[in-house]
């Protein structure tokens, strides 16, 4: 009785926050924020091209804006600088839907389990456990399942379809959780892959991260550049320094607006496939509890483990907020994820029975 009473206020819950949504409609919404994540992308590249272009043809040089500007525009000079970060947008993201896998995983240790390479019964539990969930969602295909070689707790998924999904675990997790709340775990990953979020997060994720790389790359090449005029110079500069700390920014605030109702969509599924709500909760406690215990020796883990940004949304729990410094950015200042209480508010629980 207390386990439907308990479902009866998730659902309430729900509804009345509008997280509740038809599963092919939140499928339909995310295909469309996928692409409107992508064209806004594309259009900060082609701006930060344009940029390059002016500075390339001398327009921060007194007097000369206007007629570059309007001679760039109207391709009486050739933006070739915009023309190529366009040309690199496109590949870029053709290598990340064609590596995602790698590109996810990047300086982690990691492999993959399979029926085969599984090198201990905890190991073949999980498969079996992610091929029951896999059929009791009625999914066509099986998500590739890694193994990160790490302590800390946490777990994504990634792909840009289901056919090419993944979900990648920690060591540490299934270590310290039991089989059910391994399952949920498992469940709320599978969720986002259900959902269609995953290349939604993924998508969003590279692009924001190699424009910064890009935006680093021009700072430095102007600032070592002894051939352009100073003026000249540091009138890009400022440009640059203002795009550097602004486009972080933009891109937090996106990530704000994709990555909470996603994280409370995953949730709610979890609990529909598992039909208990419970074990997600207990779960996400352990997790937090464990950050908080070993806070100081995963500062040092999540430090070796180089492009934590690049998961950081993706993740089941976002380890900046126990303060983990080694993934701390001027995002930072912005949660990628729900508070963990109202997140077990929505599962249920009130801070009485916590």
């Amino acid at each position: 009785m207390n386990f439907l009473f308990d479902i009866g206020r998730y659902f309430k819950f729900r509804k009345k926050s509008n997280i509740k949504k038809d599963w092919r409609a939140v499928i339909k919404e995310n295909q469309h924020k996928t692409l409107m994540v992508i064209g806004v992308f594309i259009a900060i590249y082609l701006a930060l091209g344009f940029l390059i272009d002016l500075f390339i043809n001398g327009a921060f040089v007194a007097n000369n804006f206007n007629a570059v500007f309007i001679n760039l525009l109207t391709f009486t000079l050739m933006p070739y600088a915009t023309i190529i970060l366009t040309v690199v947008a496109i590949i870029c993201l053709l290598i990340t839907y064609g590596y995602y896998d790698q590109v996810m995983l990047l300086g982690t240790e990691y492999y993959e389990i399979t029926p085969k390479s599984a090198r201990n019964l905890t190991e073949q539990q999980l498969y079996n456990v992610m091929e029951e969930l896999k059929i009791a969602s009625g999914m066509r295909y099986m998500p590739k399942i890694y193994l990160i070689a790490a302590n800390y707790m946490n777990a994504f998924a990634s792909g840009y379809s289901e056919k090419s999904a993944m979900v990648a675990i920690t060591r540490g997790l299934i270590e310290k959780l039991t089989r059910e709340e391994l399952q949920a775990v498992m469940a709320h990953e599978l969720s986002h892959i259900r959902n269609a979020d995953i290349k939604l997060t993924l998508t969003a994720s590279v692009l924001s991260n190699l424009i910064l790389i890009i935006l680093d790359v021009l700072f430095y090449s102007i600032i070592f550049d002894k051939d352009n005029n100073r003026k000249n110079n540091n009138a890009a500069l400022l440009i640059l320094l203002a795009a550097r700390y602004l486009l972080p920014l933009i891109t937090a605030l996106l990530f704000l607006f994709l990555s909470r109702t996603r994280e409370y969509m995953a949730d709610a599924g979890c609990v529909e496939l598992t039909r208990d709500n419970h074990p997600l909760a207990r779960a996400l406690l352990k997790i937090e509890h464990d950050y908080q215990t070993n806070a100081d020796s995963y500062e040092a883990e999540y430090g070796h483990a180089k492009h934590e940004e690049v998961r950081r949304a993706a993740y089941i729990f976002d380890p900046f907020a126990t303060n983990i410094q080694s993934v701390k950015s001027i995002t930072s200042i912005f949660s990628t994820h729900p508070a963990l209480l109202d997140r077990l508010k929505a599962l249920g629980f009130s801070s009485k029975n916590l």
